[in-house]
């Protein structure tokens, strides 16, 4: 992978629009950035339209359209159909709400090809706990009225310390939903997950347990329900590929306009993404000289750099080597090979294994003063905390 002229670069396969950061979900796992408020100025129907269109001619063919939540743009409907004109696949990534047949209807018309429902657990009191709205029973109407439209039935459940213990009853609401794929999506620490992260974090008793679960499911049902189970990094030896590499094939657009290698980039110091308001996307992801950053390998410290499986996982995810040490360019500490590999480990230990770290509340999303807790009694005793979530500085 090279780094310099749109002859030589990748092209983005890939395109995430994050059409709105707004959503009556208040998930306290939401990879949107804390400081939403920086992105309430939306790109217009015309803005996304554009967008479409130079990202098609670049040879993208996936669309993804999320959020926050992506039904509340009025104009959905006109930017699935302005996508389908261009020959997109797209994809909706819905938590359902705001949706109702008429919706769904509209979207089959506009050339929609792909709903994905998210459910935050597999029974109404943790899920609403956890949406913090009362959701449950629509989201299974949804699901049942996506699947009467003959769309492929597109279930998502992120996983965390609260709901693991839930995968079989997860797998069996999906089963008897008529499902065609489940993707069981362990919390990614990013966003207001990381600033719930102590809370979140399941043990690695419970990660076995669940992994297992599912592989027995994933026999028990083949050919019937395909069940996509990804483990947490913290409890790996070896990071994922993030993004199949930085500047590789994804490439996200966030509600404002700003262009990101992925969504959780923007997190990022000394980095300034261009914006699709003030630059196409041809020079975006050509020479832009963020999106180049940390392609290729030229940007590797050690161990990375002379490590035989950079071509891999590239080093693992620049988001998540800052979150821990302080430096994007630093090896994931996931990776063993990572020197901070062992501080990680120690961190995940003491996380698990402390019964106390459960009196924290949960910080549910818009809602930053909130004491609301799973399993305890709402209570003034245990204050809302922010706690620095870097382990290693140097």
């Amino acid at each position: 992978m090279t780094t310099n002229g749109s002859n030589s670069t990748p092209k983005p396969l890939w395109l995430l629009a994050e059409l709105t950061y707004r959503c009556p979900l208040q998930c306290p796992y939401c990879s949107n950035p804390l400081d939403m408020a920086k992105y309430a100025d939306e790109l217009s129907t015309e803005d996304w339209f554009r967008v479409f269109r130079e990202a098609r001619a670049m040879g993208a063919v996936q669309l993804g359209l999320s959020g926050g939540e992506a039904l509340v743009r009025k104009d959905l409907e006109e930017l699935i159909a302005e996508a389908h004109r261009l020959g997109f696949y797209t994809n909706l990534l819905t938590s359902g709400i705001g949706m109702d047949e008429r919706r769904i209807r509209a979207f089959k018309e506009a050339g929609l090809d792909h709903i994905q429902i998210s459910f935050q657990a597999s029974g109404a009191e943790l899920n609403d706990f956890i949406a913090g709205n009362d959701s449950f029973q629509h989201k299974l109407e949804m699901a049942r009225l996506v699947k009467q439209y003959d769309y492929p039935m597109v279930l998502c459940f992120v996983l965390h310390r609260h709901n693991t213990g839930e995968v079989a009853q997860i797998l069996d609401m999906a089963h008897a939903l008529q499902a065609d794929y489940v993707e069981l999506a362990t919390t990614q620490y990013y966003g207001w997950a990381m600033l719930n992260r102590d809370q979140l974090l399941p043990t690695r008793e419970q990660v076995r347990q669940a992994e297992a679960v599912a592989h027995e499911y994933q026999e028990r049902l083949k050919g019937q329900m395909k069940i996509f189970y990804v483990v947490p990094d913290y409890h790996e030896e070896r990071p994922k590929a993030c993004m199949s590499g930085w500047g590789a094939i994804f490439l996200t657009v966030a509600p404002d306009g700003t262009a990101l290698p992925c969504h959780a980039a923007g997190s990022l110091p000394g980095l300034s993404f261009p914006n699709v308001r003030e630059h196409d996307l041809d020079w975006i992801w050509n020479d832009s000289p963020d999106f180049n950053r940390f392609r290729g390998d030229g940007w590797m410290k050690e161990p990375c750099r002379s490590c035989d499986e950079k071509t891999k996982d590239y080093g693992g995810c620049r988001c998540q080597a800052y979150l821990l040490t302080g430096d994007p360019a630093n090896a994931d500490p996931v990776c063993s090979k990572s020197p901070h590999h062992a501080e990680l480990r120690r961190q995940v230990q003491i996380t698990t294994e402390q019964p106390a770290q459960l009196e924290a509340p949960l910080i549910f999303r818009n809602m930053r003063n909130s004491k609301r807790h799973i399993g305890l009694p709402e209570t003034d005793a245990a204050p809302t905390r922010h706690v620095d979530r870097t382990i290693v500085t140097g």
